[in-house]
């Protein structure tokens, strides 16, 4: 008996250890979930400073370890670092074309990933309308309604924001 004894205790510190072991990866793999939600708010934490602050080579460093991002904020503050590095007086032509197509393509995921978002309408737009430089003026005046379009969306979804006003203002 006394060993069957031991035998059922043995069996229940067990089980209590194998249920805690469970409740202890639960709660860690739930940290994780928020930890990887965290990073991403993060990223974009420091993106904003750093556009802020006029660091166009290090806000696009940072965001480019993120194009494959399923993530429409960061896509898109990508698609206009990419942009404002482009504008740089220090890239070069051809760093200038790839870096204007590539924010294309960034803004362009942004607005896949997250259609209502007005800053993907606004740099989808904006970033269409700088490739129609590289592609001739028959193709910017057919991308110009396309362009609109993006605006108007973007105005719709944020009325308030200024930059966009102006934009379609100017179109």
């Amino acid at each position: 008996t006394q060993v069957l004894r031991k035998s059922l205790q043995r069996g229940a510190v067990l089980s209590a250890g194998s249920f805690l072991g469970f409740e202890v990866h639960k709660l860690i793999s739930g940290f994780a979930e928020v930890h990887a939600s965290f990073k991403v708010e993060e990223v974009i934490e420091q993106a904003d400073y750093l556009y802020g602050s006029g660091e166009t080579e290090k806000l696009y460093r940072l965001l480019v370890q993120h194009k494959n991002s399923d993530d429409a904020e960061l896509l898109w503050r990508l698609a206009r670092s990419s942009r404002d590095l482009a504008q740089l007086s220090s890239t070069s032509a051809e760093e200038k074309r790839q870096l204007t197509y590539d924010s294309l393509e960034y803004a362009k995921k942004a607005l896949e990933k997250n259609e209502s978002n007005f800053a993907a309408h606004k740099w989808y737009g904006i970033c269409l309308s700088d490739v129609g430089d590289y592609e001739g003026i028959k193709t910017k005046i057919g991308n110009a309604v396309v362009i609109k379009e993006h605006f108007q969306r973007a105005i719709e979804l944020n009325p308030k924001d200024a930059t966009t006003i102006h934009l379609i203002g100017i179109w």
